[in-house]
């Protein structure tokens, strides 16, 4: 069992796959559009929805990120999709060097809450939010700290 980041989007998924696969250095992306199955009659989608992502995986440094669109009519059930802080990535015990390259990637349009630096608990510690309001924490020492802590 792992857990991973599932992010949700009002209609721009699309974009939001092509940034995070440049920006995490993908070496691999999955995607299906909801036009990729047979129409429900009594539930038929237009065409803009049907070139909404369904399900989309970026594999990246052995991890994983999934993301999708929030279609409109599921929106009325599960409420509006927005931008915010109700969901962070954490980037944990990276090699500074590729947290530079990625965290550089992944604030190119966005916002730089605290640049990566040298921190009494980690040797790469840095906050940003990306260009679609995610927010992102990179630890590079994140397991060592923590076990240090192991009683």
């Amino acid at each position: 069992m792992k857990t991973i980041a599932y992010l949700q989007f009002d209609g721009n998924a699309a974009a939001a796959l092509s940034f995070y696969e440049k920006a995490l250095q993908a070496t691999d992306v999955t995607e299906v559009r909801f036009g990729a199955f047979g129409q429900d009659p009594n539930y038929p989608l237009s065409e803009a929805e049907q070139e909404m992502i369904m399900e989309a995986r970026i594999e990246f440094s052995g991890s994983t990120l999934m993301l999708s669109d929030v279609l409109p009519s599921m929106q009325a059930i599960t409420g509006a999709v927005r931008q915010g802080n109700h969901i962070l990535i954490s980037v944990i015990d990276g090699e500074p060097t590729v947290n530079e390259q990625l965290f550089a990637n992944l604030s190119e349009g966005g916002t730089v809450i605290m640049p990566l630096a040298t921190m009494p608990w980690s040797s790469s510690f840095g906050m940003l939010i990306d260009p679609f309001g995610v927010t992102w924490k990179f630890n590079g020492d994140a397991s060592k700290f923590l076990n240090s802590f192991d009683a």
